[in-house]
């Protein structure tokens, strides 16, 4: 099985109507569309942009403010993944449920149907800045193309939470992410790397670029988006399949063939996920269900 993905750096700025980020959206979907791809990937937090809109006193929308976007930003995704048979995750989206507000990556398919996966680790800043509450379960995806999770950011530097993801049959995990700095962008890097290797899948990163020079916390952006494989023969020897210029605004696609995680998994230069050491921690790993 192989598929074509394309992963947007998204890049940031101010704009005056939910239009003009409509706009600029469609530009990249159709972007990708050029080169037949099957999953377009948006990053984390992108739809922060709305913020700079503002009020009608001129001043920016708070992140308080950004589920009200919701029904307008799902109706534009919906409507997008439909008309172009695409899978589309719509990076992450701010929503709010019983008082609390989550950041949720959505996946849109192309029979109209949309799926959630809430993030599951969150930052300092998401907690003391914007008061973010947490999700609380890992969703696997049924796609024509197989099976994929959806961790965001964060979530990528936590080995155990991607080893639950393989262990039910992920053998691609999409990352949204939006870092600010070369700290936080190389974290979510090197750990992207060290994911793919430990768990033999494939790891899509999605990065936000440019600035929202009003909104607190966005106002500056690095990042470069990837597709990133295991480091053995099939595969590139840096473990790249393709990856964006660093902090430029495009869109950048590669191809993964799953056939080739399941020729490492069982012969490679290494075999990671058939040789982890369950009778030394199983006290973690018990729980999971053991796929091959």
């Amino acid at each position: 099985m192989k598929l074509r993905v394309s992963t947007v750096q998204y890049h940031l700025h101010t704009i005056r109507s939910f239009e003009d980020f409509a706009q600029q959206v469609d530009h990249y979907v159709r972007a990708s569309l050029e080169f037949e791809t099957d999953f377009i990937l948006f990053p984390e937090f992108f739809t922060t942009q709305l913020l700079s809109i503002g009020n009608d006193k001129g001043e920016p929308l708070s992140i308080n403010e950004l589920p009200d976007f919701t029904v307008q930003y799902l109706d534009l995704f919906t409507s997008l993944a439909v008309k172009t048979k695409t899978h589309i995750i719509g990076g992450t989206h701010v929503i709010r449920n019983n008082d609390k507000l989550y950041n949720v990556a959505h996946l849109f398919y192309p029979d109209g149907t949309v799926a959630t996966q809430a993030k599951l680790h969150i930052t300092p800043t998401e907690v003391n800045e914007w008061n973010m509450a947490a999700g609380d379960e890992l969703h696997l995806f049924d796609t024509e193309k197989g099976r994929i999770a959806i961790l965001t950011c964060y979530d990528i530097e936590f080995p155990e939470i991607v080893r639950m993801a393989k262990a039910r049959g992920a053998d691609v995990i999409f990352c949204p992410s939006c870092t600010d700095d070369r700290h936080g962008f190389h974290r979510v890097r090197y750990t992207s790397h060290a994911r793919a290797i430990e768990n033999q899948v494939y790891v899509v990163t999605a990065s936000t670029v440019g600035s929202l020079p009003t909104i607190d916390f966005m106002r500056l952006n690095f990042g470069q988006s990837a597709i990133i494989a295991p480091n053995d023969v099939p595969f590139p020897p840096r473990g790249i399949v393709v990856e964006g210029e660093l902090n430029n605004d495009m869109v950048v696609t590669g191809d993964l063939d799953l056939a080739l995680l399941y020729q490492v998994r069982e012969k490679g230069s290494v075999t990671t996920w058939r040789d982890r050491r369950t009778d030394l921690y199983n006290d973690w790993e018990s729980s999971f269900i053991n796929v091959p």
